[in-house]
């Protein structure tokens, strides 16, 4: 892949997370996710799924800032992004797995309206769409996560398809 692909990816995946579209990932993008998915899917958050999906937003920032953050101003620039979290991850996409597992682990189980650790592959459409991605993008993303066509999507599925997207290769 060329450079200039590589950057476009990479800035796309910038964009993800940047949820106000400020120029910068921080704290409040990941406090805005969650507060999304908890008023996408009518979860009080001073409920158990609620405050674990907030401690799984808080955790997911804490590792992207140490991962990213290289001047320490609590901000993920673009280019801290790019060249710091995009690059250092592409080698060890298993810590990024790690570092957004709390917060993916709470999602699902946000989204997971019967309980059974699950989401519908609608569901887990909907919570692709709070994050960002657009209508049509998450409802086939969340389909391929369907690997068996049982029409669910749980944490094995979720977890490292996530890193394999935000680990760009150059």
């Amino acid at each position: 892949m060329v450079s200039s692909e590589y950057e476009r990816r990479s800035a796309a995946r910038f964009a993800t997370f940047d949820q106000d579209g400020n120029g910068y990932i921080d704290r409040a993008d990941f406090m805005g996710a969650a507060k999304a998915l908890l008023t996408e899917f009518a979860v009080a958050a001073r409920s158990d799924k609620g405050q674990a999906l907030y401690g799984g937003a808080e955790a997911f920032w804490q590792g992207m800032a140490g991962i990213a953050d290289r001047d320490g101003d609590q901000r993920v620039t673009r280019e801290e992004f790019v060249n710091g979290a995009v690059k250092r991850l592409r080698d060890n996409p298993d810590r990024f797995a790690e570092i957004a597992r709390p917060f993916l682990h709470a999602a699902l189980a946000v989204a997971d309206a019967d309980g059974d650790g699950a989401a519908t592959v609608e569901e887990a459409a909907r919570v692709l769409k709070c994050l960002g991605v657009p209508e049509d993008a998450a409802r086939e993303a969340a389909a391929a996560l369907d690997a068996d066509g049982g029409g669910k999507v749980g944490e094995a599925e979720v977890v490292p398809a996530f890193a394999r997207y935000f680990t760009v290769p150059e």
